[in-house]
């Protein structure tokens, strides 16, 4: 081994790629998918281990004062860009700045921060940017506990919000925005698209042109905030739309094992730093052994995600043809010519594989389909590898009002289903004997 005492080797990566990566290979742009085996990390920092170790470290130690001077000022926003080295696991650690560096390469952002959830990624998001008085701008319908958020939760601080339904034109769009600009200051433009649970998208570049229209194209403007967690990283790409930051439930599609919890915020920088100085200074950051395992998640990502796809493509068109099933609210069944075609094309690479099934009927019938399902599991959550469905209406949007509810399309014989890697054969078949009990 190695004498300890001499300084040859750290065993701490830094936070921008080796000198000797590239993300070509001569004149070869490298995909993603490829990056995602060694990106950021350099085996001869960290003892010639081929995947990065657990960092299981609260601190680190500087090499020199002037070292912990310099990299305080960039934790503190002193001098911005952020810190040039590790301090403190509260802020920074060698797995998350491995992993942050990784999930920006997908959709080419600038940069990208990793969080404890999804949720505490939205929640940190808007600490940095609203304040009392403000106004937030959002499509709908939302993930019931980010409408909580916006609704109860900064309301209490004297925040209002004003939205529009996921598939709002242009001129609607403009028509929402310039009412709360007559309310007092926008602060956020806030989308989820597809919208949960009705997968209705929403037209990002629309968004773009009316926040244009009505608050200029320069200056101080309300960022684009966009939800991708159903279709991203490889099915949506929302930065090239218009979007500013992109929000991940890393917890679904990119953790995609149901074995851990994490989100994730990527922009550029200038639109990444306030939600950084806000992570730094309220702690939600993700923990090591969680980063660790997105790592591991991210190198078969595009595997199972174009798996997952292919197989919900075979699953709704049999759910489709069913005599028990009203009607399958599926990206790939969008009418040509239709607004919501229209957006796909735009902005999507793929239909997904999770979408909503109207059984004919109400909430009992749904409910005999959800207690018949045998290989799918009846649990919340998606983008797994294994098949789920849930009931919105009675599970995750339970505390949405009825009449809210109502307008928003969240019926009580609507089953959310995310499909996973199995077989498609074995799916169709569950389907099929939960439909015969209905």
């Amino acid at each position: 081994m190695a004498d300890p005492t001499e300084n040859t080797m750290t065993s701490v990566p830094r936070k921008r790629a080796p000198a000797h990566q590239s993300t070509t290979l001569g004149n070869h742009k490298l995909h993603p998918s490829t990056m995602m085996m060694g990106y950021g990390f350099d085996p001869a920092l960290s003892e010639g281990s081929l995947k990065p170790p657990i960092f299981l470290t609260s601190t680190f130690v500087f090499e020199s004062a002037a070292d912990g001077k310099r990299f305080f000022e960039g934790i503190t926003g002193v001098r911005p860009g952020g810190a040039e080295g590790l301090v403190y696991s509260r802020f920074n650690g060698p797995d998350q700045e491995i992993l942050e560096d990784r999930l920006a390469l997908w959709e080419e952002a600038e940069d990208a921060l990793v969080f404890s959830s999804g949720m505490s990624a939205i929640a940190t998001v808007f600490f940095a940017l609203v304040r009392p008085g403000d106004v937030i701008v959002h499509s709908a319908p939302l993930y019931a506990a980010t409408e909580t958020l916006i609704g109860r939760i900064l309301g209490r601080m004297g925040v209002t919000f004003l939205d529009f339904p996921a598939g709002a034109t242009r001129e609607e769009i403009e028509a929402v925005i310039a009412r709360a600009k007559a309310q007092g200051r926008v602060a956020a433009i806030y989308l989820e698209s597809p919208a949960n649970p009705t997968n209705a998208l929403v037209d990002v570049e629309a968004v773009r042109d009316a926040r244009a229209a009505v608050l200029g194209d320069a200056g101080d403007l309300p960022p684009i905030i966009i939800d991708n967690t159903f279709l991203g990283p490889l099915w949506a790409q929302p930065l090239r739309n218009g979007a500013d930051l992109v929000v991940y439930s890393l917890t679904k599609y990119v953790g995609g094992h149901s074995d851990l919890v994490a989100g994730a915020v990527l922009g550029s920088k200038a639109a990444i730093n306030p939600v950084r100085m806000t992570r730094n200074t309220i702690g939600t950051i993700t923990d090591p052994h969680t980063a660790w395992m997105l790592l591991r998640s991210l190198e078969t990502l595009e595997l199972r995600m174009e798996r997952a796809g292919s197989n919900a493509k075979v699953v709704c068109d049999f759910l489709s043809e069913h005599p028990k099933v009203e009607r399958v609210g599926y990206l790939g069944f969008l009418d040509p010519g239709s607004r919501q075609h229209d957006i796909f094309t735009r902005h999507c690479a793929g239909a997904g594989s999770t979408f909503s099934v109207l059984v004919k009927g109400g909430e009992a019938e749904a409910f005999q389909l959800l207690d018949h399902l045998k290989l799918v599991k009846l649990a919340v959550s998606l983008g797994g590898t294994e098949s789920l469905a849930s009931h919105p209406a009675a599970m995750t949007h339970l505390s949405v009002a009825p009449a809210r509810k109502a307008e928003l399309g969240i019926t009580d014989n609507l089953v959310r289903v995310s499909i996973g890697v199995e077989h498609p054969d074995d799916l169709i078949a569950d389907f099929a004997q939960a439909l015969a009990a209905v």
